[in-house]
């Protein structure tokens, strides 16, 4: 296998990444031989079985470190940022961000209470769109990326179709999108790409505490031409190929990784 990252002290900053698309993504980087650091949120519980997973990405050879607190709160970001820098050191840059927190409201807008609210909508939005904006400046205004860098996240095909309980996540896709563009934009005099990957239906934790999961996945599987659904490992494999030298000049877009399942 080519490690073409290896040697480089490029990092992968990957928020929301102990399991689904964002793990799958720091994976697959390590392989081709990028250091980890990854922030996640979860239960003591769950944290031996996260541990373990983290010890295969080390075991390919390459650096990895966590941080259990939430990406989402100013004071915790800030307390991050001052440990990674400790971290890369002087020589250390950040090559790709990805964005991967799930933090969303599944509520209906009618039914049972406790039922949407604006508030609900706001959180949402911050969580799942304007938290890769507060950690694009972070890094950047720490002088943290590299000179290529790349920006990368993970939208919805709710970003255009209404899908019930979803409408929160739904507005936050959108704001998402909007946001990567901007960044794009503005942030390309400083040799940063921006790019959202646009999944197909992928079997993770997240898609699961949707309400309508199952119809979603036989819905999927009716519609993709290879009549399977997508993997994190399909998803991993677009971050890595975003992340190589020759994708320099895409920016600004986003990418579906769903087998043509978009298509009808």
């Amino acid at each position: 296998m080519v490690k073409e990252f290896d040697g480089k002290n490029y990092w992968a900053l990957v928020l929301g990444g102990s399991s689904g698309l964002g793990f799958a993504s720091a994976k697959k980087l390590a392989e081709h031989g990028m250091n980890i650091l990854i922030v996640h949120r979860d239960r003591k519980d769950d944290l031996p079985e996260i541990k373990s997973a983290f010890e295969e990405i080390k075991a390919l050879g390459v650096k990895l470190h966590s941080f259990n607190r939430d990406a989402t709160r100013k004071d915790k970001r800030e307390e991050i940022r001052e440990e990674m820098k400790e971290i890369l050191g002087e020589s250390g840059k950040i090559r790709t961000m990805i964005h991967s927190i799930s933090k969303g409201n599944l509520k209906s807008m009618l039914g049972e209470e406790p039922t949407l609210r604006s508030d609900d909508f706001q959180q949402t939005i911050d969580a799942m769109a304007i938290s890769l904006y507060d950690w694009t400046k972070l890094i950047y205004d720490a002088g943290m990326f590299a000179k290529d860098g790349r920006i990368l996240s993970f939208t919805s095909e709710g970003n255009s179709k209404a899908w019930k309980n979803y409408a929160a996540v739904s507005a936050a896709k959108v704001a998402l999108e909007a946001i990567t563009r901007s960044i794009a934009l503005e942030f390309a005099p400083k040799g940063i790409r921006a790019n959202c990957i646009q999944a197909g239906v992928t079997v993770t934790r997240s898609l699961e505490l949707i309400p309508s999961f199952e119809t979603l996945r036989q819905h999927a599987l009716k519609r993709n031409p290879f009549k399977r659904l997508t993997t994190p490992a399909d998803v991993a494999n677009a971050v890595y190929l975003l992340s190589k030298d020759e994708a320099s000049w895409i920016s600004g877009t986003i990418i579906p990784v769903n087998g043509g399942e978009h298509l009808k």
